[in-house]
């Protein structure tokens, strides 16, 4: 079975609050991210309780307060530029810090539009600790989104939507539409238009109905890894339960098949106005391709993983437009590139991407890898122990709990052997 997807677990939970009625969330991420954002949500007065994948939101007899000191929200850029967009419009002051990591992290791309709609946002040299104190949202504010970033689309319409007022964001690039559907699951006054390559979405000001329940799907790209593993393994053959298969995240299904994976969807619904299918995937002979363009946006979180796909197939692969890369948890392109280093994959690095020359042999070094603090750049290099003869180790894996608590386990009833020291 998949986790709960990461993305998901967090709006539901920042959706859920501001609807503001009892509401159960079943399927919930229980990883350090997720709860971060959740713990900032009680920092201004939400009433949330986790238990495992289940979380209940209580309805509140008060509105929303000051929080009491700096709201932490640990590793999940997520988590922190979805909450700019909500307390922004609830006329709060809170100042919002995370771990070391995340206080490097980009933040005008989110606090230039918030401003620019009316909101009172401060950072510190474009990085947290990001000040915010009580603005006035516009209404019927019109957004052209310069990069391609569902952070940035999310916390502008979540600014509005908690604002009662209207907003059009246009994206050059399609991004991963979570929130558009939650709020259209919530019946939401919420739409959006092909526009060029891109998408006009507009919200309108609308009273969001609150359900009962709400289920999280599986997260996909927790399900990546899982997927590569069953590819690159010998003899392997698996199912992937419960799996998020929104147009929008799941295109490295469409990049593995390319490369030759076979990988077939099963039992195809729809849970909470999200895909949902089973994903079986045996073993593959793979080969190398060129990846660019449209799709980047969509396998960005991906990325790294693909790398380890493209490190064994045959030829070479050519993954290119991935700048955003370098601005994630980690400079992911630049610790891909180290890691390739250390298994003896030739590769090229460029500023926007990387060339990797792979082979279907298995590799005979036992390197010792740096995760460089960033959760899929242990689970992928950890993933290319699979074809290692002397195995892999990967330092500093702690934060592989941030977004799949349970790898481990979960890897290690698939037959593969992962030692912790």
């Amino acid at each position: 079975m998949c986790p709960g997807d990461k993305s998901i677990s967090q709006r539901a939970v920042i959706l859920g609050s501001l609807l503001n009625e009892d509401i159960a969330i079943k399927g919930f991420l229980n990883g350090e991210d997720p709860i971060s954002t959740a713990n900032a949500l009680n920092a201004i007065g939400s009433s949330i309780t986790i238990q495992g994948t289940s979380v209940t939101i209580n309805k509140r007899d008060i509105p929303f307060r000051n929080p009491d000191k700096e709201v932490d929200l640990g590793n999940s850029g997520t988590g922190m530029r979805l909450m700019m967009g909500l307390i922004s419009s609830l006329n709060l002051n809170a100042t919002l810090v995370g771990d070391k990591s995340l206080m490097k992290r980009p933040m005008l791309r989110v606090s230039n539009p918030l401003n620019e709609m009316g909101a009172s946002v401060v950072c510190n040299e474009g990085r947290p600790p990001i000040s915010i104190s009580e603005g006035k949202i516009n209404n019927n504010f019109d957004y052209v989104m310069p990069i391609a970033s569902a952070q940035v689309k999310s916390s502008i319409i979540l600014a509005a939507v908690a604002a009662n007022k209207n907003v059009t964001v246009t994206e050059k690039h399609p991004t991963r539409n979570h929130t558009e559907r939650m709020i259209s699951y919530f019946q939401g006054n919420i739409k959006s238009t092909p526009e060029d390559l891109g998408n006009k979405i507009q919200y309108t000001s609308s009273k969001l109905i609150p359900t009962s329940t709400y289920e999280v799907v599986g997260d996909f790209s927790s399900a990546s890894f899982l997927i590569v593993a069953g590819l690159i393994a010998e003899q392997s053959n698996i199912l992937i339960k419960n799996v998020g298969l929104n147009p929008t995240r799941c295109g490295l299904i469409s990049v593995l098949k390319s490369m030759g994976g076979i990988i077939d969807i099963q039992n195809e619904r729809m849970v909470s106005n999200e895909e949902v299918g089973d994903i079986h995937v045996v073993s593959s002979s793979l080969k190398g391709i060129s990846v660019g363009g449209d799709i980047i946006p969509n396998i960005i979180d991906e990325i790294p993983i693909l790398s380890i796909a493209a490190s064994f197939a045959n030829g070479e692969t050519l993954i290119s437009d991935a700048k955003e890369l370098r601005v994630k948890e980690s400079d992911r392109l630049q610790a891909i590139a180290d890691g390739l280093r250390k298994i003896n994959i030739q590769h090229e690095l460029y500023e926007d991407g990387i060339r990797i020359t792979g082979s279907p042999d298995d590799i005979s070094v036992c390197p010792e890898i740096n995760s460089h603090g960033d959760h899929r750049i242990a689970m992928s290099f950890l993933i290319a122990g699979l074809r290692s003869k002397n195995g892999i180790y990967v330092k500093d894996c702690a934060n592989i709990f941030t977004s799949f608590p349970n790898f481990i386990e979960v890897m290690s009833s698939l037959g593969m052997k992962l030692n912790e020291r």
